[in-house]
């Protein structure tokens, strides 16, 4: 998916220009600080108290210590955040390491590597693998591994990561190695000169004739936060997909999908707006069928230049087991196209 510019926060920071310590080092950098309540703050709940003492920290991240105990009190450990304090009350915090900061740590894992040089990476990400650190996701994701996988990780922004696929979605990814190769990919697919064909799923039997083209803009469902959806004209970003039939029965048929922009769970939502979402997807309204859990949505080929030498790449990748046995126990087959082209050119 195209790059959304997230501005760098304090986890960012460590990625793209530090190395984060390793295991019980995040310990040696706790900070003990000890406060006296002045009198501007007298009878004042102790959060708000905190928030004043110490106002580089959000207050969020204050209650948070609180709740665990890490806030001491006339000298006791106090988790109600509610406590109201007096002038001359003695308050100590030990401040720690935020979650997404520890985030930024190298964890080795096996990546399955289609092509590496200086300047390039391109991995066949499995299903379930966390692309990027987010909140119940601050390690095991393949950032991790990439600050593992070789030590100029640890100087790109966001280790590298130009795009990404949903955890569930498995398939072709490329990442940057280099500050040049990572403002090159970063400006070829702003330009759609990146290739991403997929592979899907889909329930229902196809309703178009022939190439279906979707240009429906895309944004936060407003019903429910968790999801996106195919919204009115400027209340999302534009969004263009295109869609082919490969073959059906009666439950479910085989699809090809081509991206020409990059939101978020763009071809989930243009799949349901369309009346066919994909199996194994509960977010967009699919089922499990033939044992897969999972959306069933590969990256299955990925065309771009190279992006120091401009040398004309194509990658392949078929469908991992799981896909692959539920393609089988649907009957489903599609023909893999010549060296260098995609399911739809």
């Amino acid at each position: 998916m195209a790059l959304e510019q997230d501005s760098l926060n304090e986890a960012d920071s460590i990625s793209a220009g530090g190395v984060a310590p390793e295991g019980d080092a995040w310990d040696e950098q706790a900070e003990q600080r000890r406060h006296e309540v002045p009198a501007g703050l007298h009878g004042w709940r102790l959060d708000r108290a905190l928030a004043t003492l110490v106002p580089e920290f959000s207050r969020s991240y204050l209650q948070q210590l609180l709740a665990e105990g890490e806030v001491l009190w006339r000298d006791r450990p106090c988790t109600k955040a509610s406590t109201k304090v007096s002038a001359g009350d003695a308050v100590q915090l030990t401040l720690r390491p935020t979650p997404q900061a520890r985030a930024f740590v190298a964890e080795p894992m096996a990546l399955d590597v289609v092509f590496e040089d200086e300047h390039l990476l391109v991995i066949d990400k499995p299903a379930g693998l966390v692309v990027h650190p987010a909140a119940g996701h601050w390690g095991g994701t393949l950032l991790n591994g990439l600050l593992a996988h070789h030590a100029g990780a640890a100087a790109l922004p966001r280790a590298g990561i130009v795009h990404r696929l949903d955890k569930d979605t498995s398939g072709l990814m490329m990442v940057a190695k280099s500050r040049q190769a990572m403002q090159a990919l970063v400006n070829a697919i702003a330009a759609r000169e990146v290739g991403r064909q997929y592979l899907a799923i889909a329930h229902g039997a196809w309703r178009h004739q022939g190439l279906r083209s979707v240009r429906e803009p895309i944004g936060r469902d407003p019903r429910n936060r968790l999801r996106m959806a195919v919204v009115g004209e400027g209340a999302g970003k534009p969004a263009h997909s295109d869609f082919l039939s490969l073959g059906a029965n009666g439950e479910a048929m085989l699809v090809a999908c081509k991206l020409h922009t990059g939101r978020t769970h763009q071809i989930r939502v243009h799949m349901a707006w369309l009346g066919h979402p994909l199996v194994g997807d509960a977010l967009y309204g699919g089922r499990p069928l033939w044992g897969l859990q999972r959306q069933a949505l590969h990256a299955i080929s990925l065309r771009l230049s190279h992006p120091v030498s401009g040398a004309p790449l194509a990658f392949w990748r078929d469908p991992p087991a799981d896909l692959a046995a539920a393609l089988a126990a649907g009957g489903l087959r599609y023909n893999p196209p010549p060296a260098g082209q995609g399911l739809i050119d």
